[in-house]
């Protein structure tokens, strides 16, 4: 941020998963964070092995120093670091850990983060797949200064997103990212010039948005098409929205909607050779589906393997 003031500010960057490392990647090159923070390495997968943080994998790609710690508010180096050079702000993003006393008054211009919603909207681990979910045609992203109680820090800026120009919750969680970005580029420019606002949140206008089970992600044919279709969108790319069919699991990875009436279930025909099917209003074109133990395939692929026509039943 060279060209800003005559001294560059000093910045601290603590982030994990892959919303965080969406952010540092877009910043990595137009910032310069005096430290970078991660989570370490947790068990996951098959064989439960010990997997990098998505924050920690960019850092190594980039070239970047990184620090790993599990409980940063009381890690002894930190607190020494800032004790005794503290930074002028710290950018908290999807870092996974609660943020306390001394790091959210250390610095001087605090800590900040940026969240996936239009906050007071949104609140909590899940905001951009809980936008899907309920349908929301807007979002957007939120920088405001972290407090102790979650996602509740008066809002510095703010910018808006039509859903619509995503496909997904991953597209939108990367559109996002740039656009939290962008906004943090301009809130540190705001803050050395001495000329930031800051705007309390309306409690009364809370809404919340937890994490998600694997629960949800199950459809229905019995569902709304927009209900089905909500669901694929939220739910991609993980865990993945599915169906049962018979007594296995056929995951839907896209979908789209069609003006089509019929039974739940039934196949009413093709769209350019993928299948509609009915729900309990109108309904849902399936562009890409992976039956359970197989790999993900074009609906059109799917429908031509398994001999799919009008009339059947997906039931």
């Amino acid at each position: 941020m060279s060209g800003t003031c005559s001294t560059d500010p000093v910045l601290w960057f603590f982030g994990t998963g892959s919303f965080a490392a969406g952010c540092l990647a877009y910043l990595a090159d137009k910032v310069r964070f005096d430290l970078i923070v991660t989570s370490p390495p947790s068990a996951g997968g098959r064989g439960m092995k010990m997997i990098a943080s998505p924050v920690d994998v960019l850092c190594e790609s980039l070239g970047l120093q990184v620090f790993r710690s599990a409980k940063v508010s009381s890690e002894p180096g930190l607190l020494a670091r800032l004790t005794e050079s503290p930074p002028d702000c710290i950018l908290v993003v999807d870092f996974g850990q609660k943020i306390l006393e001394p790091f959210l008054s250390g610095p001087k211009w605090g800590c900040v983060n940026i969240h996936p919603s239009l906050l007071p909207s949104y609140r909590g681990a899940a905001p951009v797949q809980r936008a899907l979910l309920n349908g929301e045609s807007v979002t957007g992203v939120t920088l405001f200064r972290l407090v102790e109680e979650m996602d509740a820090g008066p809002v510095l800026l703010s910018a808006q997103y039509n859903t619509d120009g995503a496909a997904n919750a991953g597209d939108l969680l990367k559109i996002l990212a740039e656009k939290g970005s962008e906004l943090y580029l301009l809130g540190v420019k705001c803050l050395i010039e001495g000329t930031c606002e800051y705007r309390d949140q309306d409690s009364e206008s809370v809404t919340y948005a937890p994490k998600i089970t694997n629960k949800e992600a199950e459809c229905f044919w019995s569902w709304p098409s927009r209900r089905i279709f909500f669901t694929v969108r939220a739910m991609n790319p993980s865990p993945g929205a599915f169906l049962k069919i018979g007594t296995k699991r056929m995951k839907i990875w896209e979908a789209a909607l069609s003006p089509l009436s019929g039974s739940p279930g039934e196949v009413l025909g093709f769209s350019d050779g993928f299948p509609v099917v009915g729900t309990a209003e109108e309904a849902v074109i399936l562009l890409s589906v992976q039956p359970e133990g197989k790999k993900r395939l074009s609906g059109e692929e799917w429908a031509r393997g398994i001999r799919l026509k009008k009339g059947d039943f997906l039931l």
